[in-house]
């Protein structure tokens, strides 16, 4: 297959990127495990023996530092459409996360547990096209969100990737009247150009009546 002067950009730059670099000596299966890192840092939203649930969690990197953080006390349960090789004392769930037969096995697998803290780093296919992604991706975040309000204890947390743009401000609102306390983070490892943050909620005011 011949490489396009943009894929030959960007294998350039995931090469050349330190934190690509950090991974494969640290033993982290993706970059994306340092933005988690740099969050658990600031905010200490990881704890021994926590319940947690990861969306979109392939390769793993996410679960890789949320594993070694919550210790043989603590419960993972990962899901994402793509293969996930297995880490020890992770339950993994694979299948499409909008579809309800997948949604329902995520919601099984937590069984009656209160769940923690749920951290998603979930994104579309990007096409490049603003107009149809961000709509994809809200639709996440939607989803995301509604998982969680049926699955936090009271007082739980909640940290989701999100883009800037439409409904972002409707999303940020809705969040805002669940949790006690809404702010946003960009990680040093996450990349200038890439409109991603994300979003921490913090304190979960229970399901409503």
């Amino acid at each position: 297959m011949v490489r396009t002067k943009s894929s030959q950009r960007w294998l350039k730059e995931h090469f050349d990127d330190p934190y690509v670099k950090m991974a494969q000596k640290d033993g982290y299966r993706s970059r994306a495990s340092y933005k988690l890192l740099e969050i658990q840092e600031k905010d200490r939203i990881l704890r021994p023996g926590m319940t947690v649930v990861d969306l979109g969690s392939a390769p793993g990197g996410w679960s890789q530092v949320t594993s070694r953080l919550i210790g043989g006390r603590g419960r993972l349960i990962a899901s994402d459409i793509l293969l996930m090789d297995s880490i020890p004392d992770v339950t993994f769930i694979q299948g499409d996360f909008t579809e309800d037969a997948v949604f329902g096995q995520i919601l099984a697998a937590i069984g009656e547990h209160p769940v923690d803290l749920v951290i998603s780093d979930m994104a579309p296919n990007m096409s490049g096209v603003r107009s149809a992604d961000q709509p994809r991706a809200m639709y996440l975040c939607e989803l995301a969100l509604d998982l969680a309000t049926r699955v936090l204890a009271p007082g739980g947390d909640f940290l989701i990737k999100i883009f800037q743009g439409e409904g972002f401000d409707q999303y940020h609102k809705q969040v805002r009247q669940l949790f006690d306390k809404v702010q946003m983070r960009k990680p040093l490892s996450s990349r200038d150009r890439s409109r991603e943050q994300y979003m921490l909620a913090r304190g979960f005011r229970g399901q409503a009546d």
